[in-house]
């Protein structure tokens, strides 16, 4: 197991693991990204809902609009051997088919122009390809110029992709709204301490460097700044990582967004807007999402390439039969074939394939909210962990309990059950859990005293009971037994000693939880190839022990927030797809960066609303799922594919005429009933989509 970790968290790890007692005391996003449209962490849910509701009045009134363009349609009149003839047949077909080339048509039409000034070809250019040029051709042959009218390909063309892309948006959820969720963490008012030493409530916004401002118990620290007075425990877990509340004094850093424990501390402001932690981690988040955004998924690149194949084509035959024949004749075959190189069944291939296996995903414990990172998945090639809350509970159990002579291991875990359950330090959550599930007797309990940066002390049964640290033991000069010691330090366990009358009881040992499903995951990817990487902002040797006990590939420890995110993007490097799973802010970053960024489901809301996929359930083991998911949805796509342009690879040639002196030519009445066939097979063959 590889082993890595910085160094350069100035926040943490200044003292070694096991003294971590003492130190700390015991105290209480695709809009539709893929299709043309733009795609970024500011988006909002109810912009999603509202295009949604757009496609879908547009898909309706574009379907009722095709009904009478069909029937007027001279080709499919001349297809089933029936006339209309009165007069203005052809203008009022000519007005319907404007109307819905432009309602209808108008989401493609703008798509097409982002993707010409981002110079990225997919779906939309080469659906607006097909529309612009049957409909100009149609408008000219109604009116000019002797040919086939295509009215009828236009609308069905907007139609069915009009439909599939309604289908599509609606099987997905809106874009990102992480930015929005990471700036309601800081508080809105900070308490001022003025210059007569009173104190004012005043916005954040009113403050500046040098500012003095007080931070009561249990409230978030509302800016970056150094603690010039009181002492507290910082629960900085969701920021850093640290698993463990710090200890903070005087002299100590204080980062905007965590939350203070018990005490009051006042703080010198010294950085304010764009130079906080979480400003700079909402930058972060941003820069990556940005980046990603301009990803294409698999329908653009396969419509990207027959674009290119519609054009060429296109071109040659315009060119060919202009010289060879008459113009007109040219003309009619080019746009013939620009048609039948934009397959209708393409605009339902993939977004049916889309919709069934976003169902699979829910059903399977999984949200999909980026569609392009997920269809991905099957080539990751790294899988990038977060530890604590991710591969671990993010909450302290006792792993070892070792009691001194004469002292029963359940009288032990009886006196620190009973003092502990005056505190709500996360190591005393750990003992009071530990003694619930083994329904131990309660003492009765008076004269409780925390001690401050050392541990508890309180009175049981008419003896003094204190829960101190390793440094505390050192301190009061009670012997222990070093080398147990040692060996639970050295696997990154947090120890607390038990005294009874200041006579040693016995320690016990705690650690956060690893959970079941962990080992399972790490090893099915191991097997599979797939490296496993553990990044973490705990410290070093509670990192690795971690890792060795699940048989990560490589350990990355003591990391903040946007070394999360360079290593992230260090692991990218020679083209390997990486996964990065978190549950915290501290992991958005990284999340935003990863190629495909996956959150726990009982993580922060800045973590889901970065992630591309988040886990229900909670479980890393659903990894699994997602990588077998993205598999068959990847095959099914390219069986969909198959269908919907095998018959256009065969047709654009003999639409262009090449068998011609054979007899063999595609009319467009011919192309729009195989296409129709197409579609119809393609939908099928969605729904029968289905993983094991």
């Amino acid at each position: 197991m590889e082993k890595r970790g910085n160094g350069k968290n100035k926040h943490h790890h200044e003292h070694s693991l096991h003294e971590e007692h003492e130190n700390h005391g015991h105290t209480a996003h695709d809009d539709h990204g893929q299709h043309g449209h733009s795609h970024g962490g500011h988006g909002h849910a109810d912009h999603h809902e509202h295009m949604i509701e757009d496609f879908k009045k547009r898909f309706w009134v574009s379907l009722v609009l095709a009904i009478p363009i069909t029937y007027l349609s001279p080709m499919i009149q001349m297809l089933f051997n029936y006339e209309v003839t009165f007069t203005g047949n052809m203008v009022l077909l000519f007005l319907l088919s404007t109307f819905v080339f432009f309602y209808g048509g108008k989401p493609f039409l703008v798509g097409a122009w982002d993707e010409i000034r981002t110079k990225t070809p997919g779906m939309m250019l080469l659906i607006s390809l097909a529309i612009v040029t049957a409909y100009v051709y149609s408008t000219l042959t109604a009116f000019f110029i002797a040919g086939s009218d295509f009215y009828f390909e236009v609308a069905t063309l907007i139609v069915i992709m009009l439909l599939g892309h309604w289908v599509e948006m609606r099987s997905v959820m809106g874009a990102s709204k992480a930015l929005e969720e990471l700036i309601k963490l800081m508080p809105k008012e900070a308490h001022k301490i003025d210059a007569s030493g009173n104190i004012v409530d005043v916005s954040v916004e009113e403050l500046h460097p040098g500012d003095e401002i007080l931070v009561k118990s249990g409230e978030k620290i509302p800016l970056d700044g150094e603690i010039f007075e009181g002492e507290s425990t910082v629960d900085e877990s969701m920021l850093t990582g640290e698993s463990v509340p710090v200890e903070k004094g005087p002299g100590m850093d204080a980062i905007g967004g965590s939350v203070n424990g018990d005490g009051v501390i006042k703080i010198r402001v010294n950085k304010t807007g764009n130079d906080t932690y979480l400003a700079q981690v909402i930058q972060l988040v941003s820069d990556a999402e940005s980046t990603k955004s301009r990803a294409q998924g698999f329908a653009d690149t396969a419509a990207k390439w027959l674009f290119y194949v519609a054009v060429v084509s296109g071109i040659i035959t315009l060119l060919y039969w202009a010289v060879t024949s008459d113009f007109e004749f040219a003309l009619e075959r080019m746009v013939t074939v620009l048609i039948i190189a934009c397959p209708h069944a393409l605009g339902l291939a993939m977004p049916l394939v889309t919709s069934r296996s976003t169902s699979i995903a829910a059903q399977k414990g999984l949200l999909i909210r980026n569609r392009i990172p997920f269809e991905s998945a099957w080539k990751l090639d790294r899988v990038v962990f977060d530890k604590t809350g991710t591969l671990t509970e993010g909450n302290f159990g006792v792993t070892d309990i070792h009691p001194s002579n004469n002292v029963s291991e359940e009288e032990l875990l009886k006196l620190a059950y009973s003092v502990e359950t005056q505190s709500d330090h996360p190591i005393a959550k750990g003992i009071v859990r530990e003694g619930k599930e083994r329904n131990l007797e309660l003492y009765d309990v008076t004269n409780y005293k925390n001690l401050t940066g050392k541990g508890l002390t309180a009175d049981v049964n008419g003896s003094e009971i204190a829960a101190i640290s390793p440094g505390a033991m050192r301190e009061n000069q009670v012997d222990f037994d070093e080398e147990t010691f040692d060996k639970l330090a050295q696997q990154g366990k947090t120890v607390i000693f038990i005294l009874k009358d200041n006579e040693l009881q016995g320690m016990i040992a705690l650690a956060d939880i690893i959970r079941e499903s962990s080992y399972d995951v790490i090893n099915e990817l191991n097997n599979s190839g797939i490296e496993t990487v553990m990044m973490t902002g705990d410290n070093s040797r509670v990192a690795n022990y971690v890792g060795e006990q699940l048989g990560m590939s490589t350990v990355i420890a003591e990391v903040l927030p946007h070394e999360k995110a360079s290593n992230v993007k260090q692991l990218k490097e020679d083209n390997n797809k990486v996964a990065m799973i978190g549950d915290g802010i501290n992991d958005a970053p990284a999340l935003a960066e990863a190629d495909l960024g996956i959150a726990i489901g009982a993580g922060t809301d800045v973590a889901i609303e970065t992630a591309d996929v988040v886990l229900v359930n909670s479980s890393p083991v659903d990894i699994l799922n997602i990588v077998k998911l993205s598999k068959a949805s990847y095959r099914k796509m390219i069986q969909n594919l198959g269908w919907a342009s095998g018959y256009n690879i065969v047709a654009i040639p003999l639409a262009a005429g090449v068998l011609i002196n054979f007899g063999i030519l595609v009319t467009p009445a011919i192309g729009a009933a195989v296409m129709s066939l197409s579609t119809i097979i393609v939908a099928i063959n969605a729904q029968l989509f289905k993983i094991d």
